[in-house]
């Protein structure tokens, strides 16, 4: 079985003292594919060093998280810009809106994502879309800018089925992870009757482990439990959704 882990970030300090065995584990458990999303300027280094070292494995990002957009998001920007125009990336990303903890920023977090949205279009790659209580303001800028061309995942996806439905009508995908195994999670009631092409399978590690391991460090090797909920909701073989979800990312990230 060969899973894809569509978004981890196993360059994480959380990582650091176990960071070879943890991805060791990830592929004894099926994980062969790993894709990890980029936060800002200090996150660089230590993710394309992990992809240095596992080259057939780790495939980096290169975008700025909506909450590291501040007063000098422009540079950081700027950052983005030059790297993606260095070398190959997987997506750009991971970018977006995020809410939950400071709205006063909104204008800077709108005027970043045009920005991303302007930069996968240039360099004909995916987005990797962060959205957290701020789907309405997310999907509306993709709208905007969708000409066909745009492409990429709503990551982490924990919505309801209007706007998985909404996310699908724009063309981009379903980023599933362990809130699919939450007992109040919800996804119970959006996945069933979705095509499995348009879902992506995701840790988001560290963070948002999988039943039984929620409130624990979060990892890669945990994805089977994921992708065995998706099976279950779907009513499909635990090899389909495997297969499935892995083509799918293959395609979207041109891995």
């Amino acid at each position: 079985m060969h899973l894809t882990d569509s978004h981890a970030h196993v360059y994480s300090e959380q990582f650091k003292e176990d960071r070879d065995a943890m991805l060791q584990r990830a592929f004894e458990a099926g994980v062969q594919t790993i894709v990890m999303p980029n936060i800002d300027h200090t996150s660089i280094d230590v993710m394309l060093e992990t992809e240095l070292q596992h080259p057939r494995q780790c495939f980096a990002m290169m975008g700025l998280h909506p909450c590291s957009v501040g007063r000098h998001f422009e540079k950081e920007l700027y950052e983005v810009e030059t790297w993606l125009g260095q070398r190959p990336f997987a997506a750009v990303g991971e970018c977006g809106i995020d809410l939950h903890w400071d709205k006063t920023t909104l204008p800077w977090q709108q005027e970043a994502l045009r920005v991303q949205i302007a930069l996968a279009k240039k360099h004909d790659l995916p987005l990797v879309l962060h959205t957290r209580e701020a789907f309405q303001e997310t999907a509306e800028l993709i709208e905007t800018a969708q000409d066909g061309t745009l492409r990429g995942v709503f990551h982490c996806f924990s919505g309801s089925r209007a706007e998985a439905e909404h996310v699908i009508g724009l063309g981009f995908k379903l980023g599933i992870g362990g809130v699919a195994t939450f007992k109040n999670g919800g996804l119970d009631q959006v996945l069933p009757g979705l095509a499995l092409e348009h879902l992506l399978l995701e840790t988001d590690c560290p963070y948002l482990s999988p039943v039984p391991y929620r409130g624990k460090r979060n990892e890669p090797a945990y994805l089977p439990l994921v992708a065995h909920r998706v099976a279950e909701l779907l009513g499909k073989d635990l090899e389909e959704v495997a297969e499935a979800t892995t083509r799918t990312a293959q395609e979207l990230f041109r891995l």
